[in-house]
């Protein structure tokens, strides 16, 4: 591993995190009017309202499966399926879901910033599969996954774990990482919105009273209708 590598796999890491973090705190507290998707509108409705749901039902699986897939220590699914077998159900599953959203970001694609990141991103990932069919035994997915928890748990040695991964894998993490970086400065900033909502299913009822007027006594009251 050369000092590049080092760089970009065990110091890049914690820098986007920690601006993605900061930077949509930041935003948030002085931007609040620009926290939208603010669309377009350059499609049609129908042709936006199919990209939009292909989209997002293929990236959210897509995040959930990675977080999933890469932060799950190998001992806890080990009981119930090999990593060889959890590795061709990602290969499956991921790759639908990428095609989803990357026919999604593909009738989306317009002159942004964040969109033409994400398709790459896609067609990156996309790619990876048919490279993961060569490590069938799951080896290369746990060296991947020994990265991400090595990074997530302050371990070191953590980027020794990819030299024998390819340039496709590398470029995949290294854009996915710059996705995060770049996070809080695009209209990607709408997401923690989506998540924020779900806080809602969990807020009590509101309870909302009619409001009774005082009338001065010998006054007739007004009639009300209801």
């Amino acid at each position: 591993m050369n000092t590049l590598d080092h760089f970009l796999f065990g110091i890049y890491p914690y820098i986007a995190f920690v601006v993605f973090v900061a930077g949509s705190l930041l935003r948030f507290d002085r931007d609040q009017y620009t926290w939208k998707s603010d669309s377009s509108q350059m499609l049609k409705m129908g042709q936006l309202r199919a990209g939009s749901n292909l989209f997002h039902i293929g990236v959210l699986f897509l995040f959930f499966g990675h977080t999933v897939g890469m932060l799950t220590p190998h001992f806890v699914y080990e009981p119930f399926i090999s990593a060889g077998n959890k590795q061709l159900m990602a290969m499956v599953s991921g790759g639908l879901a990428g095609l989803l959203g990357f026919m999604g970001v593909t009738i989306l694609l317009h002159r942004r910033l964040s969109e033409p990141l994400l398709w790459l991103q896609l067609v990156l990932g996309l790619a990876t599969v048919p490279l993961s069919a060569q490590h069938m035994d799951g080896s290369m997915m746990m060296k991947l996954a020994g990265w991400a928890q090595a990074i997530v748990t302050f371990q070191p040695g953590a980027t020794e774990l990819l030299t024998e991964a390819g340039f496709i894998f590398k470029a995949h993490m290294f854009l996915g990482m710059s996705i995060f970086l770049i996070f809080p400065f695009t209209r990607l900033v709408h997401v923690w919105s989506g998540f924020a909502s779900v806080a809602y299913l969990l807020r009590p009822y509101q309870v909302v009273r009619a409001r009774r007027l005082n009338v001065p006594a010998g006054r007739n009251q007004p009639k009300t209708t209801v």
